[in-house]
């Protein structure tokens, strides 16, 4: 069955403290987002990759495909109000039934196993996302107080995130509303479960300056 991966690509940069979208900074040798796409593709040569940008920024990543000599294939839509509305945009390009990964195209360092294991997962169950555990004491704000809480109880969620095309579209025909701050908060509301599969702890979200700072350390060990 046909893959698909709608890679999401809208952020504005405001935490990064730079003019430029995050998306488009250098990282290494070339612009964040290319090692996105190329992860995917190094994963599956055939997978149908659908990049959701900005109008506004179209004509800059064109400018930069040319800069870098970047020719892998894509299509391209249009990104939305919000990331719902992005995403809701990219699946209109998917024409076929099988199976859509949605990733952040600011986490250009998704493993293979990540991917492939989503992806299998997915075909089982028909939705899977990837999660990892909290390490960290966690405590819950009340009013003015505080009490700790069992981090065994929660995990912290990654992308790519898939789905059978078709459960995905239909979680989509839903009205936005601002729970969906991921794509299985959307399934989910349809009362859908979700599968967990581990993530791998390179696969950062690349938000700010420190964070690219660790994207530079991570391009040398782990490769881009």
């Amino acid at each position: 069955m046909k893959k698909y991966v709608i890679i999401v690509a809208g952020g504005k940069g405001l935490r990064m403290g730079k003019e430029l979208p995050k998306q488009f900074l250098l990282l290494k040798d070339k612009p964040i987002l290319m090692h996105t796409i190329n992860r995917f593709i190094a994963y599956d040569p055939d997978i149908s990759v659908i990049l959701v940008l900005p109008e506004a920024h179209q004509p800059y990543w064109k400018e930069l495909c040319r800069k870098y000599q970047f020719s892998l294939s894509y299509q391209l839509a249009n990104g939305g109000e919000t990331r719902f509305h992005s995403v809701q945009n990219g699946l209109k390009l998917v024409t076929q039934d099988g199976w859509v990964a949605v990733h952040d195209g600011v986490r250009p360092f998704v493993s293979q196993e990540t991917i492939s294991a989503c992806f299998t997962e997915a075909a089982v169950s028909g939705a899977a996302i990837p999660i990892l555990p909290v390490i960290e004491t966690l405590r819950e704000r009340i009013g003015d107080s505080s009490r700790t809480v069992n981090r065994d109880d929660y995990c912290t969620v990654q992308t790519p995130q898939v789905f059978h095309a078709e459960l995905l579209k239909e979680a989509y025909r839903q009205p936005y509303v601002p729970i969906f701050t991921d794509d299985a908060s959307v399934v989910e509301n349809l009362g859908y479960p979700v599968s967990l599969i581990e993530g791998n702890k390179e696969n950062i979200k690349i938000t700010t300056p420190f964070d690219l700072q660790i994207g530079e350390i991570l391009c040398k060990n782990v490769g881009s």
